[in-house]
């Protein structure tokens, strides 16, 4: 059972108590100008996109119609935290069908240590991707080294603090807001 279950009422009070960092118009803003982007680089390479469940999906759904170019789409859930504030060993829950000489576009919410996005790379070129691009909506800023410093594209970059919205939850709860918080 998940140790970290929380109240609905709990949320609600961490979200009353949260720090606004960026609002809707900042979030929309930053994921157009990802798109533009994505578009230079990959619109002439078919890639398969691939949201990463649960945090890339509320992104893949803004960013990926404005990706006009052919792609095709399928998802990928590889998870440490499983609605914990910390992350354990990864577990997988769902692995794309067919990798073999594709271009990759992985979308998630966000790049804190990187050790999660770093497996799923991993996973991506040993299941035969040609190239494996990384989006992300927001990049958290810290002093240190991870496996992937930095994603091919970022929207938002937020201080070394726990947030949540747009995709990226406060136990479990809060993925569905417009703007990005932090406690």
């Amino acid at each position: 059972m998940n140790s970290n279950l929380i109240t609905t009422e709990q949320a609600q009070n961490a979200l009353d108590d949260a720090e606004l960092l960026f609002n809707t118009e900042d979030v929309e803003s930053a994921i157009t100008s990802m798109a533009v982007a994505i578009t230079a680089e990959l619109s002439n390479s078919n890639p398969l996109v691939l949201p990463v469940m649960n945090g890339g999906l509320i992104l893949g759904g803004k960013l990926i119609p404005q990706l006009n170019f052919p792609l095709q789409v399928d998802y990928i859930h590889a998870t440490r935290y499983r609605g914990e504030t910390s992350g354990k060993e990864l577990h997988w829950l769902k692995k794309p069908d067919n990798l073999t000489d594709r271009a990759v576009l992985l979308i998630d919410d966000i790049l804190d240590e990187g050790i999660t996005l770093a497996a799923i790379v991993e996973y991506c070129y040993e299941a035969g991707a040609t190239r494996v691009f990384t989006a992300v909506l927001a990049e958290k800023i810290l002093e240190q080294d991870k496996p992937i410093q930095h994603a091919d594209f970022t929207g938002l970059h937020v201080p070394n603090r726990y947030v949540f919205g747009y995709g990226m939850d406060y136990h479990e709860y809060h993925r569905n807001l417009t703007g990005i918080y932090a406690v």
